[in-house]
């Protein structure tokens, strides 16, 4: 069934996200999303010129595979897809998925041999393309957000065309800011923690990498966080659900963690030696996007939350730290989730999910919605 919401997706990802060009080669991947949305977005890059490639995946097909995968056969697979992604010039993937604990029963060093074999191919397409990436909903995403499938979607479409050049002032004061700054301070429930951004770039992240979007980020130097943080938004990780964990840190590293899954986070931290330093520090501000459903593209964005991440750092905001993890851990500092602070130089900046610098007001949520 054709939906005009996916010809207006498929247009913001095309012209807006990616900037299609004439002549372009564009690899669309579609993971347990519908042929309809993907076809659409043939569409759309065939309009701007562009010449599309097209990948359809299955989350069971996936899990079958890595069950009992073997190196020789990841090698060959890795240096297949590399060689594609080196030819495109540009990559939409639309990620759905009907179940999101699909890979839960993986063993665990067979998603590490996954993830290490196929990373040459995930950095030649951050570092090379022009790349988006966007959930798609299911009736799981619904079950997670504790919606009705419709009203999910009437969601989804919502978030996912909004007008990202609304937030582009506010965003560019953002990124103005973070870079002048050094010591950052975050104080809230179970939250105590310092670090610096000194000298690191802040990169804006506003409808053209991941939709939905609305965050700024940075990085913090390697070695200087200090301190405790609690996070309340679960999250999912490989397959596995994590609840309240608490990092706390010495000189960069995460020397405890815990959770409701204590072993297997350490067993993720474990992975390699960057896995237990951060390699992102993040504010979110998407206005549609209140509370948190287990799918990291959502809730990263969350309105007045900010997220601190495990691992692998962004070549465009590089501390040095490389890992094969990078895993998004999110804090929601709303009044109705316990509230929070954040110091930039021993000056608040953000009051419970509120900014309160006059160039960064027009973030807020309130002010979004009332220009909509």
């Amino acid at each position: 069934m054709h939906d005009a919401r996916f010809d207006k997706l498929a247009e913001i990802l095309t012209s807006y996200s990616t900037e299609l060009k004439r002549n372009e080669k564009v690899l669309i991947e579609a993971f347990d999303a519908p042929d309809e949305m993907a076809i659409a977005l043939v569409r759309a890059a065939r309009k701007r010129g562009a010449i599309p490639f097209v990948q359809s995946q299955r989350a069971r097909i996936s899990r079958e595979l890595a069950l009992h995968a073997t190196e020789p056969q990841l090698n060959l697979l890795a240096r297949h897809e590399l060689a594609r992604m080196k030819q495109m010039d540009a990559y939409i993937a639309v990620r759905g998925s009907h179940n999101i604990t699909e890979q839960a029963d993986v063993p665990m060093d067979k998603l590490k041999l996954v993830a290490k074999k196929m990373r040459p191919v995930q950095d030649q397409r951050v570092e090379k393309t022009k790349w988006v990436v966007l959930r798609w909903p299911t009736p799981s995403m619904a079950q997670l957000a504790n919606m009705s499938t419709e009203a999910f979607e009437d969601f989804f479409f919502d978030v996912c065309t909004l007008d990202y050049r609304r937030l582009r002032p506010g965003m560019n004061a953002l990124k103005k800011l973070m870079e002048r700054t050094d010591k950052v301070t975050i104080i809230g429930p179970g939250t105590n923690l310092q670090f610096s951004i000194k000298k690191i770039p802040a990169v804006i992240s506003g409808g053209d990498r991941n939709i939905p979007d609305g965050e700024v980020f940075t990085a913090p130097v390697r070695d200087s966080v200090n301190g405790v943080v609690s996070f309340n938004a679960p999250t999912i990780y490989q397959g596995t659900s994590f609840d309240n964990i608490r990092l706390e840190f010495e000189k960069g590293k995460a020397v405890k963690a815990t959770s409701n899954q204590t072993k297997k986070l350490n067993d993720i931290l474990d992975a390699d030696v960057g896995a237990r330093y951060i390699g992102e520090f993040s504010l979110g501000f998407n206005p549609h996007i209140l509370h948190p459903m287990r799918d990291i593209l959502f809730d990263e964005k969350i309105a007045g939350s900010f997220h601190f991440t495990p691992g692998e750092a962004y070549e465009t905001a590089d501390n040095g730290n490389r890992s094969q993890v990078h895993w998004d851990m999110v804090s929601i500092q709303r009044r109705e989730y316990g509230g929070g602070e954040i110091y930039f130089d021993g000056k608040l900046i953000r009051k419970n999910g509120e900014f309160v610098v006059p160039s960064l007001q027009s973030l807020n949520r309130a002010r979004l919605l009332k220009r909509k």
